[in-house]
């Protein structure tokens, strides 16, 4: 019997939270087993909703403070301080986000991370001895660029000139001076939170894979990379720490290239889940499972590099626990998640995308009942008695077939009633 699911979902970009998506999922689960436990654990991968979850789960709080914005103008950003008291999370997301991009403006090329830098000084004015940055859902694509002029560097071209906000503009960096730049980053500690499989420059650079998705044509994506590539030249020869490589190691290319500039600042790049999942246990929770869910927007061949569901999945194998992926929309590779015993998308008909991020917690909420009433029907299918599986001989090659001779017993009627309750729901597609 399922007494105790642990829901453990990404969030669905501009969608639904990680919070909203676990609280969807939850909804579906008591249709069916309205008696169950259900321990939520919403996560984060560094993107959007990290400072805020990391301030709950620590008894921290939420600073909020003026900063600007990936497309130039001044916005309410925020920071958090974590309840030791020595540690701010700073999320680059919530001051240079794709969403903070409006549609018509998205061009990876002018976006700037300055709000980032601003964040870093708030956060260095709070007096920390740590400041943790969590990098995703960017919407730039300047190798934190704008962080550093934000932080006093000055980027130059080659005629003495500083250089305006945006990625394109790398391409006429000739030189950096640093001495501008805040003297408190020496006396703190600096974790960038960020998937490893990111990194900045060649064929899998950050330009080639994200830019498209922030709004770049293929022109744009070779005039951003050509640009990136200066910057790591440039970043290296005139800021960078000895021994790190800016192109190409693991996570330079996190939140279109933040990592490599805080990397030349002396930055430690750790992936992301080792950073931020202790806070909230679960490996523990993972444990005391009987069923685990996890979800996100999109299940296909790039969620093994570094996604939530990946890593809940490998985590929860750890105590062999089963795990059910539900997904906006299976892509090619869904079904070879490792560690994802079944995946499932949450639309029931097709439907214009509009429609379905209006609607995706309902959407989310059905699809859970709907899976896991197939979850119930399957623990209540008695084994064919007399069947017959292929087994080869031990040490003579030989196939034949060995019977099957137990019978599962089904669960008496008492045990179905208190294990399945509540009313069959239709889809509801409109």
């Amino acid at each position: 019997m399922l007494t105790r699911v642990v829901v453990a979902p990404s969030g669905f970009k501009e969608s639904l939270s990680a919070e909203a998506a676990a609280d969807a999922i939850a909804a579906g689960v008591r249709r069916v087993l309205p008696d169950a436990e259900i321990d939520l654990v919403p996560l984060v991968d560094g993107g959007e909703g990290t400072a805020i979850a990391l301030a709950a789960a620590t008894g921290g709080r939420i600073v909020t403070v003026p900063a600007t914005g990936p497309v130039g103008e001044t916005i309410a950003a925020h920071f958090a301080l974590l309840g030791d008291g020595d540690t701010a999370v700073v999320e680059m997301a919530a001051v240079a986000g794709l969403s903070l991009v409006p549609h018509d403006l998205r061009d990876p090329g002018a976006t700037t991370t300055y709000g980032v830098g601003e964040l870093l000084r708030s956060a260095l004015d709070s007096g920390v001895r740590r400041i943790l940055v969590g990098c995703g859902d960017s919407g730039t694509s300047d190798g934190g660029a704008g962080a550093l002029q934000a932080l006093g560097a000055r980027l130059l071209d080659e005629s003495g000139q500083e250089l305006p906000y945006g990625g394109r503009e790398l391409n006429r960096l000739h030189r950096i001076d640093p001495t501008g730049l805040d003297p408190r980053l020496a006396d703190v500690e600096l974790l960038v939170a960020c998937n490893p499989y990111n990194v900045l420059c060649g064929e899998r650079g950050v330009a080639r894979v994200f830019g498209p998705q922030k709004g770049a044509t293929p022109e744009q994506v070779e005039e951003l990379s050509d640009g990136l590539e200066n910057w790591a030249f440039v970043l290296t020869r005139d800021v960078a720490v000895p021994d790190t490589n800016l192109r190409s190691d693991p996570g330079t290319g996190a939140s279109g290239g933040l990592g490599a500039g805080l990397a030349a600042l002396g930055a430690r790049l750790l992936p992301r889940f080792d950073v931020l999942l202790h806070h909230l246990d679960l490996d523990a929770r993972l444990a005391r499972a009987d069923l685990v869910i996890t979800a996100e927007g999109a299940l296909d061949y790039q969620t093994p590099r570094g996604k939530v569901p990946a890593e809940v999945a490998r985590r929860a194998k750890l105590h062999g626990r089963p795990v059910l992926a539900l997904a906006g929309t299976l892509g090619e590779g869904a079904h070879e998640v490792p560690g994802v015993d079944a995946c499932h998308g949450i639309l029931p008909a097709p439907m214009a995308l509009s429609e379905a991020l209006l609607r995706a917690s309902e959407l989310l909420t059905d699809a859970t009942e709907r899976a896991l009433r197939m979850i119930v029907l399957g623990t209540r299918l008695p084994v064919v008695s007399g069947a017959a599986v292929p087994t080869e001989v031990p040490g003579t090659g030989v196939q034949t077939e060995v019977p099957i001779t137990g019978v599962q017993a089904e669960p008496p009627a008492a045990a179905v009633q208190a294990d399945v309750s509540g009313t069959q729901r239709p889809s509801s597609v409109r």
